[in-house]
C-alpha cells in the first residue's frame, strides 16, 4: 500500500468514528443540568450539538470541543477534549465547565462528571425531527429561547421547501451508503428504515431501499445489494479530491447489473457536513436532493 492509500485509509477510518458516532447514538436534560442556573462554561464532544450552541448564539460560552470539531471556524480556537471513544478527562476538568454535552452511549462518563458535581446533557441521535427538538432544548436551557426558535424554524420551512421542490419526481429507490473500504465494496454501512439520514433521503425525494429494516445503519454484504436492487445510490464522504471521487464512484461498476449502475444514478457527495445532525441539515438535504433529482 503506497503513501496516498494509506494517507485515504487513516482518512476514511476517522470519517467512519465519526459517522457512526453521529448515526449510533435528543433526549431532554436531565439530572442537575435540568435545575440549575444557565451555564456560561460549556463544553461539547458532539459535533453536532457544538453547531447548535454556536447556531444559537452560544457559542462564547464552548470552551472545550471534540477532536472532530471543525465547524464554525471559531471552533479551532477552543481547547479540544478528545471525543467519543477517548474523552480526555483530565482536560475538562481542568478548563472547569458547568456543563457538559456528553453522548448518551457515554453513561460512565457522565457519571465520572456527576461525581465531579458537573452538570451533563446526555445526547443522542434520533429521527430528523430531533435536531429541531434539540436546538430547541438547547435554548430552553441557555437562556437563549427566541435565537433557538429561530433558527429551528429556519431549519424546518427549509426542510419543507426541499420537500416541496421535489414532489412529483419519481421517488427512487435508493441505496444510502455512508461508510465501506475505500477503494472497494467491502465493508458498507447503509441507511437503515429510521435515522436522520433515513429522513434525510426521504425529504430529498429517494425511498430508502433498506427503508424496511428498522435500524439507524447496517451492514451490508454485495449480495444483499444486488438483492435489493437499488435504482439508484448515494454515498456520503468526507471532503475528497476530485480524481479520489471519481475513483470511488468508479467502484460501483463492479457491480453493472444494478439498475443504479445501468442507469448511471450512482451518486458520490463528498462532504464533511452530510452526516451531521446539526443545523446544516437543509444543506444536506439539498445536496441529496440536487443530486437525485437536479433543479431545472
Amino acid at each position: 500500500m503506497d503513501a496516498a492509500q494509506k494517507a485515504l485509509t487513516r482518512a476514511a477510518a476517522r470519517w467512519s468514528v465519526l459517522v457512526l458516532a453521529c448515526a449510533l447514538l435528543v433526549i431532554p436534560l436531565s439530572g442537575s443540568a435540568a435545575l440549575s442556573a444557565a451555564p456560561t462554561r460549556i463544553i461539547s464532544i458532539v459535533p453536532a450539538v457544538t453547531e447548535m450552541l454556536f447556531a444559537i448564539g452560544a457559542g462564547p460560552q464552548v470552551v472545550g470541543v471534540s477532536s472532530f470539531d471543525h465547524f464554525p471556524a471559531e471552533v479551532e480556537t477552543r481547547a479540544r477534549v478528545g471525543g467519543l471513544l477517548d474523552p480526555n478527562v483530565e482536560r475538562i476538568l481542568t478548563l472547569k465547565p458547568d456543563l457538559v454535552i456528553v453522548y448518551s452511549a457515554r453513561s460512565d462518563l457522565a457519571a465520572r462528571l456527576s461525581r465531579a458535581n458537573i452538570a451533563t446533557y446526555a445526547y443522542e441521535t434520533g429521527g430528523l425531527a430531533n435536531v429541531t427538538g434539540t436546538i430547541r432544548a438547547l435554548g430552553e436551557r441557555l437562556g437563549r429561547k427566541a435565537e433557538a426558535d429561530a433558527e429551528a424554524t429556519r431549519i424546518e420551512r427549509g426542510l419543507a421547501a426541499i420537500r416541496a421542490r421535489v414532489a412529483g419526481q419519481p421517488r427512487y429507490r435508493t441505496l444510502l451508503v455512508f461508510g465501506r473500504e475505500p477503494g472497494s465494496l467491502r465493508g458498507v454501512y447503509a441507511s437503515g428504515g429510521v435515522g436522520f439520514l433515513h429522513d434525510l433521503l426521504e425529504i430529498a425525494g429517494g425511498d430508502d431501499v433498506f427503508g424496511d429494516v428498522q435500524r439507524e445503519n447496517l451492514q451490508i454484504s454485495t449480495e444483499q445489494i444486488l438483492a435489493r436492487s437499488p435504482d439508484a445510490i448515494v454515498e456520503l464522504h468526507g471532503p475528497l479530491t476530485p480524481q479520489t471521487l471519481a475513483a470511488e464512484r468508479s467502484v460501483w461498476s463492479q457491480l453493472p447489473g444494478l439498475p443504479a449502475v445501468r442507469n448511471q444514478r450512482v451518486y458520490v457527495l463528498a462532504s464533511e457536513l452530510l452526516t451531521i445532525p446539526g443545523p446544516r441539515v437543509v444543506e444536506a438535504a439539498k445536496m441529496m436532493a440536487d443530486a437525485l433529482h437536479p433543479p431545472k
